[in-house]
């Protein structure tokens, strides 16, 4: 037997034995919320069995949480947008269908949707990107002029703002130190000696403190989710806290 029989045998054999002393001792019910804690407590433990190595518990687990995923979000997509956006107002299904016009706007990403499918085909594959380049163009329009906004913008804006004797001025002068000298650090057709080489070993220290500020920004929110997990094992399945 190797030793990956050895641990699941072992995690289920354990796992049952300490549920049951859970059912028994009144701390879980026979209910559906008490099922439910013990699946969610199972696939918890599964899947930080991976710490261990890769396993058949974690593979089990994993597998388990992509099916549901998958499933959940077709879901979402069935209900909300083929079926209550399409099927509904194409078909007059429901008390409001919607205008005649509107009916056969809805034929456009309807088309479009479909033509996705073709590549399923690898004869009709082609006819997919007419619906990618729709979907690649439109999404470049829309996140584009965001981003421009949110990342060229917004750091132009403090670098010509008055200073003001204040933290605010302190604040902008940083900013625009920061901005100029990561420009300069990313300015490659000079070459970076004397003042320019300054000046971009400055804006390599700003790279550093967002890229170290950015991870344990990472760390934070993944200890947050850590934590929220080791509580639901030791309270809502174990009760013990």
């Amino acid at each position: 037997m190797t030793n990956d029989k050895k641990l699941f045998i072992g995690f289920v054999g354990l796992f049952a034995i300490v549920n049951a002393i859970l059912l028994g001792g009144g701390y879980l019910d026979m209910g559906w919320t008490s099922l439910g804690v013990i699946v969610a407590a199972g696939l918890t433990i599964s899947l930080y069995s991976f710490l261990y190595h890769d396993n058949p518990l974690f593979k089990l687990a994993e597998h388990i949480f992509v099916g549901v995923a998958a499933a959940y979000i077709f879901g979402i997509y069935w209900y909300q947008s083929l079926y209550g956006e399409v099927i509904v107002r194409l078909f007059s299904i429901g008390d409001d269908p919607g205008t005649t016009t509107q009916r056969l706007l809805l034929l456009v990403p309807s088309i479009l949707g479909l033509l996705i499918l073709t590549r399923l085909s690898v004869k009709t594959a082609w006819l997919s990107r007419i619906s990618f380049a729709f979907v690649v163009g439109v999404g470049a329009g829309f996140t584009i002029p965001r981003y421009i906004s949110a990342f060229v913008l917004s750091q132009i804006e403090p670098t010509i703002r008055p200073i003001t004797m204040d933290l605010d001025g302190l604040n902008l002068v940083l900013i625009m130190i920061g901005v100029i000298s990561v420009l300069v650090y990313f300015f490659f057709s000079v070459e970076h000696r004397g003042f320019v080489g300054g000046v971009s070993k400055v804006g390599i220290w700003f790279l550093m403190i967002s890229f170290g500020a950015s991870f344990g920004y990472t760390i934070m929110a993944r200890l947050s989710l850590l934590i929220g997990r080791v509580r639901f094992l030791l309270d809502d399945w174990l009760h013990v806290m």
